[in-house]
């Protein structure tokens, strides 16, 4: 029977004829809601630490963390894709983002590059540069959140969701995969904003969808909010609901990457229902299942 929703799993065996596992690498990238180009506190929901390995900070070079973390997965076998995951790792000018190409294309056994950034972090030359890259698999995945510019005004974003659609046209038009990062539950949204969103992303040409649910985490100024009593998470039957109406509207070929958010360890401050990540999962599979929901059975096509 087919599966219910197409996984990264599947569409990396589709792309490199075996499992492949995505190696988090940390090189010391930086974000304009950080540095003071856009802001200094970040989005409301970040998290100031990022959500790599912090091995940068320890000293670990790109080659470092790569002989370090790809012994297990060699082992197995598996296609190595390098993936800069903490920040936005097209930020700054692009003799950055070239020598970083440069140290990502001289580890040993590397077949694909997956970095972490942002849509206002990106323009032609660095789409270029990308796409120039002699790497068999180059994927970005870009924080989207919300297709609501009220929303992005209202978290920090500091970039409108047409800003999105421009950066993923123009790197799909380049041969490029995109993953979008959606959440659900951000302050001011309900259900219905969410599945805009979706309905917003599955228009476009992306490779692949991660979904998200609002975290409150610890230094974040959503837990300031939350704390006032100004934010109310959303609740985990709603979320889990809101999940499986989005697979239903994506088309078949998106990879759904990610059905929650993983919180790190000591983190997260609410809803408490959401450090229990495979709980979440099996709910949303038995919601797939009693509703006979498969991927793409309500996605319409735009004319």
């Amino acid at each position: 029977m087919t599966a219910r929703v197409h996984t990264l799993a599947q569409a990396f065996r589709a792309i490199f004829g075996r499992k492949a596992k995505k190696i988090p690498l940390d090189a010391g990238s930086s974000c304009p809601n950080r540095d003071g180009a856009l802001s200094r506190g970040g989005c409301l929901f970040c998290n100031a630490a990022g959500s790599g390995t912090g091995l940068h900070l320890k000293g670990f070079g790109l080659r470092a963390q790569w002989d370090k973390l790809t012994p297990p997965a060699r082992r197995r076998g598996e296609a190595l894709i390098a993936y800069l995951q903490s920040f936005s790792n097209t930020y700054g000018p692009s003799e950055r983002l070239a020598a970083l190409l440069d140290e990502l294309i001289a580890l040993p056994d590397i077949e694909g590059i997956c970095l972490g950034t942002r849509p206002d972090c990106l323009d032609i030359e660095k789409i270029a540069l990308l796409a120039a890259a002699p790497i068999g698999h180059t994927r970005l995945e870009m924080g989207l959140q919300s297709a609501n510019d009220a929303t992005l005004q209202r978290i920090g974003r500091g970039h409108t969701a047409a800003d999105f659609a421009r950066a993923t046209i123009m790197a799909a038009d380049a041969g490029l995969s995109v993953t979008a990062h959606l959440m659900a539950g951000l302050p001011g949204e309900g259900v219905a904003d969410f599945l805009d969103t979706v309905r917003f992303v599955a228009a476009l040409p992306v490779a692949g969808v991660k979904l998200h649910n609002t975290l409150v985490v610890a230094g974040s100024g959503l837990a300031a909010l939350y704390e006032a009593g100004g934010y109310q998470p959303m609740a985990r039957e709603d979320y889990a609901q809101a999940v499986c109406r989005a697979i239903a509207l994506l088309p078949r070929h998106v990879a759904v990457e990610r059905q929650n958010a993983d919180p790190a360890p000591g983190e997260l401050l609410a809803p408490a229902w959401a450090a229990d990540k495979q709980g979440i999962r099996k709910d949303i599979a038995a919601r797939l299942e009693r509703d006979d929901i498969r991927q793409g059975c309500d996605f319409h096509a735009p004319r």
